[in-house]
């Protein structure tokens, strides 16, 4: 076993560069092979946050400063609502978030679909987008965990990505780093993710969740299921309009849902609200009354959108703003019934065949490609009713065409639905 000192001094070896690849390589694979205790995690979290930076605001935000954080999945739109109606709600979103790999989108990846939209800015603007807005959606900037970034390329090639010791630290790190006071986790399970089972699901909430609370942050956290993609909206461009949708108070179900819930969450967590009823009302009404909207439109504006551009983009109900695909194909409903779900990794396999998703790094994304569904778990199609359009510029894969056809499950049973939120965790 490892002592805290241990730890900080290897840390601290590693980001002053005294560590050689084949050290930090031979170094993740014990971690990998022999596990961290929970105790190791929080010492190597906290580690990780002090070879950096760490963002100081002014005394009186004191237990203002939030954020969330999501596991990820195919569909997964659902910090580019979450964070204005959060500020909407006197709150501030210092959010960083990460670029899409495999079959979970970035949100960074995302938001570059709008023109002009810079994801890189200084400490002193998004200070500056805390004071003035309440909210931003940045990259990560190398003063921040300089410790993960090493490591998170060196997991890659040495192929320990899924350590769950080395996934907490790296995640927390970043979160802590942000100088929050209050996090919600979103943590997946099923097909369209990287935990398929619920139980990998449960182990890693409990595992973020101690690690973060371990270093002073107030911590709740949201189980759901990816066994269906969430929301319509699978692929950048397409996600954001989706995203937009959710803003002017429309779109699917189960993105409005989550949002609801894990800015209900952070409301209590951070002390604006008693109850979650009452958090929920409040995310709701900032939804439907166009403000989390307006603040959504500032942020763009001061992350370098033309004001045109955003003032389009947010108000217009159909905007020619986001790139579109040259091409559409439908997928059609073989039979009638019920939608029992959608098999998400289908989709989102052909999706990233056609250019929104990255197999590697370095992969070059079509922003305007993707896959939109025109129904949601729970819904009702007809035998001949389009389910899905495919939106490409290239050749579809004859074989993912095949499989994204096949992903619907139709049933005659109108309650075969699965919630998409499984529990809650609370503080």
């Amino acid at each position: 076993s490892l002592s805290e000192d241990d730890i900080q001094t290897w840390v601290k070896l590693l980001v002053d560069g005294g560590v050689s690849d084949s050290q930090l390589g031979a170094w993740l694979m014990a971690v990998y092979v022999h596990g961290l205790s929970l105790q190791e995690t929080s010492w190597l979290t906290k580690a990780m946050v002090e070879s950096g930076i760490t963002l100081t605001w002014p005394k009186e935000w004191a237990g203002q400063l939030v954020d969330k954080h999501s596991t990820g999945g195919v569909g997964d739109k659902v910090s580019l609502p979450l964070a204005p109606a959060l500020a909407a709600c006197g709150l501030k979103v210092p959010m960083i978030s990460g670029r899409g790999l495999g079959i979970t989108g970035g949100t960074l990846d995302k938001l570059e679909s709008i023109p002009g939209y810079r994801v890189q800015l200084s400490l002193e603007e998004i200070k500056q987008m805390m004071e003035e807005i309440g909210c931003c959606i940045v990259g990560q900037t190398g003063q921040i965990c300089p410790a993960d970034k090493l490591m998170y390329a060196a997991r890659d090639i040495t192929n320990t990505v899924g350590s769950l010791g080395l996934i907490t630290s790296s995640i927390i790190s970043k979160k802590v780093a942000e100088g929050i006071s209050s996090l919600v986790l979103d943590i997946k399970w099923g097909a369209g993710c990287y935990q398929e089972t619920l139980e990998k699901a449960e182990e890693m909430a409990a595992a973020l969740k101690q690690t973060s609370e371990s270093l002073g942050v107030s911590t709740t956290a949201v189980i759901s299921h990816m066994e269906s993609p969430l929301g319509r909206a699978v692929g950048n461009s397409l996600e954001v309009a989706e995203a937009l949708d959710c803003l002017r108070g429309q779109g699917p179900r189960d993105l409005r849902e989550l949002v609801v819930m894990e800015g209900a969450m952070v409301l209590v967590s951070a002390k604006v609200v008693e109850s979650l009823e009452k958090g929920k009302q409040q995310i709701e009404n900032v939804l439907d009354s166009g403000a989390a909207m307006d603040k959504f439109q500032q942020m763009l504006v001061k992350q370098g959108v033309e004001e045109n551009i955003a003032a389009e983009l947010c108000t217009a109900d159909n905007n020619n703003i986001l790139p579109m695909a040259t091409t559409t194909t439908n997928l059609v409903s073989k039979i009638s019934g019920w939608v029992e779900k959608v098999e998400p990794s289908a989709i989102a396999k052909l999706a990233i065949a056609l250019g929104a998703g990255r197999s590697h790094p370095s992969d070059k994304l079509d922003l305007s490609a993707g896959v939109e569904l025109h129904v949601e778990p729970g819904d009702h199609v007809n035998q001949g009713d389009v389910w899905a359009v495919v939106h490409h510029n290239k050749d579809i894969p004859a074989h993912l065409l095949h499989s994204a056809e096949a992903a619907i499950t139709i049933t005659q049973d109108k309650d075969n639905v699965l919630p998409r939120i499984t529990q809650i965790l609370l503080d």
